[in-house]
């Protein structure tokens, strides 16, 4: 397989906008994908594509029937491409502070539960005080994981995420919210009737959680996990979903973040007398990139909320 020459990389008349389909297709999963997202015609992208490739020299993409993936050359590029976009938008940032205003593509992830902090409100903020900037808000299958891991990969600016233990190498992060954890059990389970319950206590019980990766199944990993208690999920939940009303019709026990409001009811809520656990929201973006002045201005947002009352 050829590999991108340099001299003909520093010779190449590469268009931003062709690096901007590049990226959009490699995140996208497909060229369709790519041009709704760009809002262009789907032959601009696959000419933007074959125009870029054509360029460097090399292949950077393998297209199927099926899938897009990318090449050797194209596994290489990728950084390269980004870092670049993110410099052009920068450079963009920069005029744009003598003007009084910002642009540009904002791409934020978030967790589907974000506790108290009004994710809709920041960004309702956002657009009034800077309406030319484009936001494109997600949320990863993996939870918290795969959020961190996007920003380290470049594909978010700025997350909405929940730190299980250290913060992730690489990141940024800022405290939003935090909230102790507790332990839901059935009104009829043999320790509803408890104020607090020691981790051994559960052991043996059916748990109901989140998915692998998210913060708050992570903090309840590590926890048994260093107890030395092993600990069976029979039953994984969405993240939009809470697993108190699994809970309520005796499909096991599930260990939480103390809500807000009195839980549901058939729903008995205890402490955890021998363990701080602790649910963080967080705001986070990568430490390696620098932010455009957007992700930052959404970041001091997040940051001056007023927790809600109804999480």
């Amino acid at each position: 397989m050829r590999n991108i020459d340099a001299d003909r990389c520093l010779e190449a008349t590469v268009e931003l906008r062709h690096l901007e389909y590049f990226v959009a297709v490699v995140e996208e999963h497909g060229f369709t994908r790519a041009a709704a997202r760009l809002c262009v015609v789907q032959s601009a992208v696959s000419a933007g594509i074959r125009s870029l490739e054509r360029e460097l020299g090399a292949r950077l993409l393998h297209r199927t029937s099926r899938e897009i993936g990318l090449t050797e050359a194209g596994e290489a590029f990728l950084p390269a491409a980004r870092e670049t976009l993110a410099g052009a938008q920068r450079a963009v940032d920069a005029v744009d502070r003598t003007r009084g205003g910002l642009r540009g593509l904002l791409r934020i992830g978030t967790m589907n539960t974000v506790g108290s902090i009004d994710l809709p409100r920041a960004l309702g903020r956002l657009r009034r005080a800077h309406p030319q900037v484009v936001v494109r808000l997600g949320t990863r299958p993996g939870g918290s994981r795969d959020l961190a891991q996007a920003l380290r990969r470049g594909e978010l600016d700025i997350a909405v995420l929940s730190i299980g233990g250290p913060p992730p190498p690489g990141l940024l992060i800022a405290p939003l919210e935090s909230r102790q954890m507790c332990v839901l059990v059935p009104a009829g389970h043999p320790l509803a009737g408890q104020e607090a319950v020691r981790l051994a206590d559960l052991a043996g019980e059916v748990f109901i959680d989140h998915p692998a990766g998210y913060g708050s199944r992570t903090i309840a990993d590590r926890a048994f996990e260093d107890s030395g208690i092993t600990r069976h999920v029979a039953l994984e939940v969405g993240g939009s979903e809470h697993p108190a009303a699994y809970v309520r019709e005796g499909l096991g026990v599930a260990v939480v973040a103390t809500p807000r409001a009195t839980g549901p009811a058939g729903v008995s809520r205890l402490l955890i007398a021998d363990a701080d656990l602790h649910w963080q929201v967080c705001v986070a973006r990568s430490r390696e990139r620098a932010a455009s002045a957007a992700a930052l201005a959404l970041e001091t947002m997040l940051l001056d909320h007023e927790p809600g009352s109804n999480s």
